[in-house]
C-alpha cells in the first residue's frame, strides 16, 4: 500500500474512534455536547481527507466547510426548540437524498457493477429514497404542514406489501446484469420513493419520536451501502454506527409506549381516535398562582413532569428558575423525564440542558415511579399521554399499557395547560379530574412566572 494510501486509512481510523467515543458520551447528559463535538471534529477530518483524496483543491475544499457552516450556524440559532424535531427530521432525509444520488451517480460513471455493487448500489438508492420522501412526510406532519394524525386509505397495507416486493424483484433482477438495466434501477428510485411516502402517512403524531429515530436509522444503512458502492471505509463505518444507535434507539421508543415497531408501523395509530369532548368526565379543579404558590411553598419535595407545552412556549429556563427558587427554600427538586416526552427522542433532556438545569436533578421514568408516592408535588407542564393514569387502569384506552410517569400518585399534582385539549394520542387525560389534581390554566411561561413572582414577592 503507498504512503497517500496509508495516511487516509489512518485519518479514517482516527476519525471512527472519535465517532465511536462521541457516540458514547452522547449517552449520558453531562458528556453529550462534548461527544457531539468530538464526532463533528471526526467527521470534519473524514470528509477534508477524503475530498483530498480526490484531488480536490483545498481552496473548494474550504468553500464548502464555509458555506456549510454558515448555513449550520444559522439554524442552530433560527430553529426554535419546538421546530427542532422536524429539523431532525430535514436532516435524515438529507442524508437519505445524499445516499441515493451518491450510488446512482456512481452507477452513472460507472455502469459495469459487478453483482454485489449492484445489490448495494440498489439497496442505497432504495433506502435512501424510504428515507427522504418518508423523513419529507414526518417534517410535514410534525410542522402541520400536513395533518399529522394518521391518513389511512383502502387497501394501504396490500399496496405497501406490493411496492415492497416489487422492489426486491427489482433489485434482483437489476443485480444480474446492472450495466443493461438503467431503467430498472430509476424504477427501484420511484418506487423507494413512492414508499417512503406510503409507509409513513399511515402512522399518527403520537408515534413521531419512533418514526425519528427509525428514519435515522434508514439514513445511516443507506450511507453504509453507499460506503460499498464508491468503496469508502468510513463511510460504512459511519453509516453502521448510526443504522445501530438508530435501531436501538426505536427499540427503546417502542419499549417506553409498550409497542412493537411492526404495529407503530402498521396499526394506523391516530387514525380514528375520540373526539375532543370524549374519554372521562368529571369535576376539575382550576387554582390561581396563588393557589400554587402556596402548596409548592409548603412542599419538603416536587417534581416537574415537562412535556411538548413546555416547548411550545419556552418555558425551561422560567422553570429552571422556579426549582432554584424552591431548592433555596429547602425543597428537593427533581425533573422526571418520559422517553417519548415530545416529539422526539431527547426533547425534553435537550430543552433543560439549554437551560443548565442540574444533570443530577434529571431522574428517568423507572427510576421516579417507585418514588412517587413520597413526592409532595408533581408539576405537569404541558405533558399529556405520558402522565394518563388510563394507561394503567383503563383497558378500553388506546394508550392502554403504554409506561407513563405515574403523577397521579403523589399527594398533589398541579397540571400546567393552556386548555383541555387532548394530547397527540386524541384522548382526554383522566388525571385532570382527580381529586388530587389541580388545573392552573394559562401559558406555561406566563404561569411560572407568576409563581416565580410570587416566591420572590414573599421573600
Amino acid at each position: 500500500m503507498s504512503s497517500p494510501a496509508l495516511a487516509i486509512n489512518f485519518a479514517y481510523i482516527i476519525s471512527a474512534a472519535l465517532f465511536i467515543f462521541g457516540l458514547k458520551m452522547l449517552s449520558s447528559p453531562a458528556t453529550a455536547r462534548r461527544g457531539n463535538l468530538l464526532s463533528a471534529v471526526g467527521m470534519l477530518l473524514a470528509i477534508v481527507v477524503t475530498l483530498f483524496s480526490q484531488g480536490l483543491d483545498y481552496k473548494w475544499i474550504l468553500l464548502g466547510i464555509v458555506i456549510g457552516s454558515a448555513i449550520g450556524l444559522v439554524a442552530a440559532y433560527k430553529v426554535e426548540m419546538t421546530s427542532m424535531p422536524e429539523m431532525v427530521a430535514l436532516f435524515n432525509g438529507f442524508g437519505g437524498i445524499s445516499s441515493l444520488l451518491l450510488a446512482w451517480g456512481e452507477y452513472h460513471q460507472h455502469p459495469e457493477l459487478s453483482v454485489f455493487i449492484g445489490i448495494v448500489a440498489s439497496l442505497s438508492a432504495f433506502i435512501g429514497g424510504i428515507t427522504f420522501s418518508g423523513s419529507m412526510i414526518a417534517f410535514g406532519k410534525l410542522s402541520e404542514k400536513i395533518p399529522s394524525k394518521a391518513i389511512i386509505f383502502s387497501g394501504q397495507h396490500i399496496i405497501n406489501a406490493a411496492i415492497l416486493i416489487a422492489a426486491i424483484l427489482s433489485t434482483v433482477f437489476f443485480a444480474v446484469n446492472p450495466q443493461n438495466l438503467y431503467w430498472v434501477f430509476v424504477v427501484i428510485v420511484i418506487i423507494a420513493l413512492v414508499f417512503g411516502v406510503t409507509s409513513v402517512i399511515p402512522i399518527g403524531g403520537a408515534d413521531m419520536p419512533v418514526v425519528i429515530s427509525l428514519l435515522n436509522s434508514y439514513s445511516g444503512l443507506a450511507a453504509c451501502a453507499a460506503g460499498f458502492v464508491i468503496g469508502n471505509n468510513i463511510l460504512i463505518v459511519a453509516g453502521a454506527l448510526v443504522g445501530a444507535s438508530g435501531i436501538i434507539l426505536t427499540k427503546i421508543m417502542c419499549k417506553a409506549m409498550n409497542r412493537s415497531l411492526a404495529n407503530v408501523l402498521f396499526s394506523g395509530f391516530g387514525a380514528t381516535v375520540q373526539a375532543k369532548g370524549d374519554g372521562p368526565q368529571g369535576e376539575i379543579r382550576p387554582a390561581t398562582a396563588e393557589d400554587v404558590y402556596y402548596i409548592l411553598e409548603a412542599a419538603d419535595s416536587v417534581v416537574f413532569v415537562p412535556g411538548y407545552g413546555l416547548a411550545v412556549a419556552q418555558a425551561q429556563h422560567v422553570t429552571r428558575e422556579l426549582g432554584d427558587l424552591l431548592e433555596k427554600n429547602g425543597t428537593e427538586v427533581m425533573y422526571a423525564i418520559h422517553p417519548v416526552a415530545g416529539r422526539m427522542p431527547g426533547h425534553m433532556n435537550v430543552l433543560l440542558a439549554e437551560a443548565n438545569v442540574p444533570y443530577d436533578q434529571l431522574v428517568e421514568m423507572d427510576d421516579i415511579n417507585p418514588k412517587m408516592d413520597s413526592i409532595d408535588v408533581c408539576v405537569v407542564i404541558g405533558a399529556n399521554d405520558v402522565v394518563n393514569p388510563a394507561a394503567i387502569n383503563d383497558e378500553s384506552s388506546s394508550i392502554y399499557g403504554m409506561p407513563i410517569i405515574e403523577t397521579h400518585r403523589a399527594k398533589t399534582v398541579i397540571v400546567l395547560k393552556r386548555s383541555m385539549n387532548p394530547g397527540f394520542a386524541g384522548i382526554q387525560n383522566a388525571l385532570f379530574f382527580a381529586e388530587n389534581a389541580r388545573m392552573y390554566f394559562g401559558d406555561a411561561k406566563a404561569s411560572i412566572q407568576a409563581l416565580v413572582a410570587e416566591f420572590k414577592s414573599g421573600d
